[in-house]
């Protein structure tokens, strides 16, 4: 199994490699540059030239790339034109917000999913089943940023229960329990929106699974050997069912880095996804190809995590 491991780790780098060159061939493919809009009008354009060439925006783009790519293996992912900052300090601050975010938004989705999947499969065609399968059409069907305007609407406007901006409260000192508290109460609200929609295909495989299960042979020997009813599914279907959560892992955390970018832009939320859109918006190159190689990189290793899951889920299971 580690040599399977190894094997595949190898074939990331080329992999990591042409991602690269597609993504930084992406970001000089986008109208503009770091310094449109960003310069007063007044300027002189000999100015601006100077500066594009102090900045090594008129080498030519293979030259670019290689500087860029070379840095980047060293940590180093440039100077931020927006935010007159290291690009990697700048990610550095906003990336632990992201992580946690998504680290409550998986055990919210898993804690929905679960139990909605298993007893909707062991119940098939009960009103329980019936609701589940209507909750999974809406909201497969919901746009995330809709979904996520009316949570914020209905529960951090009117009602007033969540935070509607930031990821902590400016009053509180950092290191204190009250800080703590203050960012989870900030991520609630938001890993709930994201959650709630991205139980769906979690829900409808693992559902679809247990259904299936029911019929299997050993199952259905088990039954007949007197085995209790909920031994059954615990020990037996389960274990089958538990195949496609595995396989979705990848799935989640892609899910993940895309929903993220909307939930965190439309809460406002100081992460990853918010900084991508500002740098998208302020042409920051050098943030926008940083972040994009980092988000692609963990979508890499999300693949190979799925796949060792598999393997330690069911043993009959080889990575190819």
């Amino acid at each position: 199994m580690w040599k399977t491991i190894l094997r595949r780790v190898l074939l990331m780098i080329p992999q990591i490699i042409v991602l690269s060159l597609f993504i930084f061939i992406l970001a000089k493919a986008m109208p503009g540059d770091p310094f449109t809009g960003m310069i007063n009008p007044n300027t002189d354009p000999e100015t601006i030239e100077k500066m594009r060439q102090a900045a090594g925006l008129n080498d030519p783009w293979y030259e670019q790339y290689v500087r860029w790519v070379t840095n980047a293996f060293q940590g180093d992912f440039g100077q931020s034109f927006l935010f007159k900052l290291p690009v990697t300090d700048i990610i550095g601050q906003r990336v632990g917000n992201t992580i946690w975010l998504s680290i409550l938004t998986v055990i919210l989705t898993y804690a929905i999913a679960l139990p909605l999947g298993l007893f909707s499969g062991r119940y098939q065609n009960s009103l329980f089943d019936k609701s589940v399968v209507i909750y999974n059409f809406v909201s497969f069907a919901i746009p995330i940023f809709i979904f996520a305007l009316l949570m914020l609407f209905i529960f951090g406007y009117r009602l007033a229960w969540f935070p509607t901006t930031g990821s902590v409260s400016s009053s509180v000192e950092p290191g204190t329990i009250g800080y703590v508290g203050s960012r989870f109460y900030h991520m609630i609200l938001p890993a709930i929106s994201q959650a709630l929609l991205a139980t769906t295909v979690t829900v409808q495989y693992l559902r679809n699974e247990v259904i299936d299960a029911k019929q299997l042979d050993f199952v259905r020997t088990a039954r007949a050997k007197g085995v209790p009813t909920n031994r059954v599914f615990t020990r037996h279907i389960f274990r089958n069912a538990s195949l496609p959560i595995a396989a979705q892992l990848s799935y989640e955390i892609t899910a993940l880095i895309s929903g993220s970018v909307v939930i965190e832009q439309t809460f406002a939320y100081l992460g990853i996804g918010k900084l991508f859109i500002d740098a998208i918006n302020g042409r920051d190159y050098s943030v926008i190809t940083a972040l994009v190689l980092i988000l692609g990189i963990v979508t890499i290793m999300g693949n190979l995590i799925s796949d060792i899951v598999m393997s330690i889920v069911d043993p009959r299971i080889r990575i190819q």
